[in-house]
């Protein structure tokens, strides 16, 4: 695990960052300068693009995964990636012909006074292509075992684009009708940048030779085209549905509180940029057992850090709430707790998602993938539109949806390869999550109410002087009770570094 934990403390870094600055943009960029009804619609725009990129991207970042460490010489790697780097445009090329007809389709489905969503469907595509081309090279480099320049892009370059942009809105450069245009020209800048930086790490042979088993790369990237994009399917779909019943305003809502409750998952998007290729190689080299010792680290690792931000997340939100500028935003508490509780559900999985993505049973990823979209889309239906829970219908689908695919991705992995993530310390981390959930949730320090000019200062002081006394007793907790030999390992060095 020493090269995961290498890359993976930059890569939680530079995710971390990312979060920081988006945290910003989120809770205070986005709701004072561009407001909640163009924020829905920036919203929607993304994740219309975000459902698409999946289907786009055809399989192709995933088979570069899994394939590129299976071959023996470079003629066939070139072969490989000289022919594979194409298959992209058989979706590409069709869906922007007949946009025109889809966008049509698009705009049938909004009230009036969402129609101005016609003037920016354009860019759901253009988006939606650089991201999809950006995910191919992205793991063209992870291959490679660099996946921290490519993290860069895909987690602080676009949160840094957004936060110049928005301050471009709030000094009359730009106006809030062109900030999507502009968005997309940075999407595509991102797309080429990261393509030079594949290309500067691997240069292959361009030829129209088919690399000998192009059978088999082809039936995977059919059968993983949503393998590892259900999650972010799940969630988008909920935003993608928001304005057909209700005005972009309450996307905006929804948006800040799937982003709230999703800050808990970073730890795992850090560490999987390396699982991947490991987990691929492992298993191309038929050590299972190595195979089962990354499932269990990774499991218990990402349980013990998510928890903790578990904690920090939903124990303060109600104190976050009321920095921000409009009520609505205060009743994404309740979404707040299914979202993170999902995130939570999916990193206790560790590399489970990895394990069956590259395994010899790579097929049932298509109907995990199509089966988890379709679960919540018809939750969705049901809570939303027929029950009429509101947003909090909405994330308790995803919470549904992410509970089952969670027990069957155990099941099915225990029941074809015998191996599972648990380990004696399992339960004993669940129950330190569910205490200090418990603890910290109905209490807060007195502090009384300060403000600089519109802004509520006292609830940023409590949750700073509650997030410090949460992580001192949780890291306290968790390394007398031995949860993760790593996790402790890094505590070490960390005093060792301070008594220095």
């Amino acid at each position: 695990m020493g090269i995961v934990f290498k890359q993976s403390f930059k890569n939680t870094l530079v995710i971390y960052l990312g979060f920081l600055i988006g945290g910003i943009n989120t809770l205070f960029l986005y709701t004072r300068f561009l407001k909640s009804d163009y924020y829905g619609l920036v919203s929607y725009v993304l994740s219309s693009s975000n459902i698409i990129m999946p289907l786009t991207a055809f399989g192709v970042q995933y088979t570069i995964v899994k394939f590129f460490s299976s071959y023996s010489n470079k003629e066939q790697k070139d072969k490989f990636l000289s022919s594979i780097i194409f298959l992209p445009l058989i979706i590409a090329l069709p869906l922007g012909y007949f946009w025109d007809y889809f966008q049509d389709r698009i705009i049938a489905n909004f009230p009036s006074e969402n129609k101005i969503i016609e003037n920016y469907t354009i860019y759901i595509y253009v988006i939606t292509i650089c991201c999809a081309y950006f995910e191919v090279f992205y793991s063209w480099a992870k291959v490679q075992m660099q996946s921290v320049f490519g993290n860069v892009l895909k987690e602080l370059y676009n949160r840094v684009a957004v936060m110049i942009l928005l301050f471009a809105v709030f000094l009359n450069v730009i106006t809030k009708q062109e900030f999507i245009i502009y968005l997309s020209y940075a999407y595509i800048l991102r797309a080429l940048i990261m393509m030079l930086y594949a290309f500067n790490l691997y240069k292959p042979k361009f030829s129209f030779s088919l690399p000998d088993n192009y059978k088999e790369v082809l039936n995977y990237s059919f059968y993983i085209i949503l393998a590892g994009s259900a999650s972010a399917i799940i969630l988008d779909i909920d935003k993608v549905m928001i304005p057909g019943k209700e005005a972009f305003k309450a996307a905006a809502y929804y948006t800040v509180a799937v982003f709230i409750g999703s800050f808990i998952e970073a730890p795992s998007r850090a560490m999987t940029q390396i699982l991947q290729p490991l987990t691929s190689k492992t298993i191309n080299d038929n050590n299972f057992k190595e195979v089962e010792n990354l499932y269990k680290k990774s499991s218990i690792n990402l349980l013990l850090i998510g928890g903790l931000f578990f904690v920090l997340v939903n124990t303060n939100v109600v104190e976050l709430f009321k920095i921000m500028p409009e009520k609505g935003y205060a009743d994404g508490v309740w979404v707040v707790l299914m979202i993170s509780s999902a995130k939570l559900v999916s990193m206790f999985l560790g590399n489970n998602p990895s394990i069956i993505a590259n395994s010899k049973f790579y097929r049932v990823a298509l109907p995990i993938g199509v089966g988890s979209a379709l679960s919540v889309y018809l939750l969705n239906k049901l809570f939303y539109n027929e029950l009429g829970f509101g947003t909090d219908g909405l994330a308790l689908s995803t919470l549904i949806t992410f509970m089952i695919f969670a027990l069957f991705r155990l099941w099915f992995v225990q029941s074809k390869m015998k191996i599972n993530p648990f380990t004696n310390k399992t339960f004993l981390m669940v129950l330190v999550i569910g205490v200090f959930y418990v603890l910290f949730n109905f209490w807060n320090f007195s502090v009384g109410e300060l403000y600089i000019k519109d802004i509520a200062i006292h609830p940023i002081i409590n949750i700073a002087l509650k997030s410090v006394l949460i992580v001192v007793s949780y890291v306290f907790i968790v390394v007398k009770l031995n949860i993760s030999q790593q996790f402790n390992g890094v505590i070490k060095k960390v005093l060792g570094k301070f008594r220095a």
